[in-house]
């Protein structure tokens, strides 16, 4: 995990308004969510390794599953975790087998995060700072 500098963080949203600035970018809200916390989240890369930006947010108003909930972002960070190659990279191990694999644990959760993600990562938070942020 790499930490990233961003003048996002602490700052307050509502919920509504980042998801419609967030997700044509290509983020998603993760799925390990509950209701006072969830995660931003964009998949930078995935060969051999899955490289994400992650945007924490925590509820100050309201709960996650609430309409018009409001938000105060967190520390972004980079995550990079490595995954089990399956039975067969043909896909030979058929769908049956596939069902369960997508659910396998990662065999490094933190896997090191190399320099060129870390630029990119750097690069995508001003994107999204741009986009958030008002300009004055």
């Amino acid at each position: 995990m790499v930490p990233l500098e961003s003048k996002l963080e602490n700052k307050i949203y509502s919920l509504f308004v980042l998801e419609e600035l967030l997700k044509p970018e290509g983020f998603v809200i993760g799925s390990n969510w509950d209701y006072e916390k969830g995660f931003f989240d964009l998949k930078i890369d995935d060969q051999g390794t899955y490289y994400f930006l992650r945007i924490p947010f925590y509820a100050v108003q309201g709960s996650l599953d609430y309409p018009g909930v409001t938000v105060r972002l967190e520390k972004p960070f980079l995550l990079a975790h490595q995954y089990q190659k399956g039975y067969d990279e043909s896909g030979s191990a058929g769908a049956f087998q596939g069902t369960f694999n997508q659910f396998q644990a990662p065999t490094d959760p933190d896997a090191e995060v190399p320099e060129a993600y870390i630029t990119t990562g750097k690069e995508l938070m001003k994107r999204v700072e741009d986009l958030i942020i008002p300009r004055d």
